[in-house]
């Protein structure tokens, strides 16, 4: 599916806008494919704007980290962690294992990683 996502330049440095956090960021590769996660979460799955969460920190073994994208469930608790690599970049469990890092912290019930190529959905069970 394609997405149309908002793209300036200045001269110097091109910049891709964040609905999310209403500013505009440095266009990378992974810049654009969580930009185009966020509009297929936005304009497909109906997520609502207030329930997506970018680029946040959370606290990991007394590291701070920052997550690429968690979505929020109607009670506003972590549903599902995305971690997005720029479209070279393999999906490999490393990958995954950086999402769980996260996901450690925040509990959600799923895990999504994708380069904008290919993407991977993960249900995570609890070892209660």
């Amino acid at each position: 599916m394609t997405y149309t996502i908002k793209v300036r330049n200045d001269g110097f440095k091109s910049e891709i806008f964040d609905p999310v956090r209403k500013i505009w960021v440095i266009k990378t590769p992974e810049e654009e494919v969580r930009q185009k996660f966020i509009l297929y979460l936005l304009n497909v799955k109906k997520i609502p704007l207030s329930h997506i969460s970018v680029e946040h920190g959370v606290l990991i073994n007394g590291t701070m980290k920052r997550y690429d994208i968690v979505v929020f469930d109607e009670n506003l608790k972590p549903y599902l962690v995305v971690e997005c690599k720029a479209p070279e970049i393999k999906l490999t469990q490393k990958v995954l294992d950086q999402a769980g890092r996260y996901n450690s912290a925040l509990r959600a019930p799923f895990i999504c990683i994708t380069n904008g190529l290919d993407v991977k959905f993960f249900s995570v069970v609890d070892g209660k």
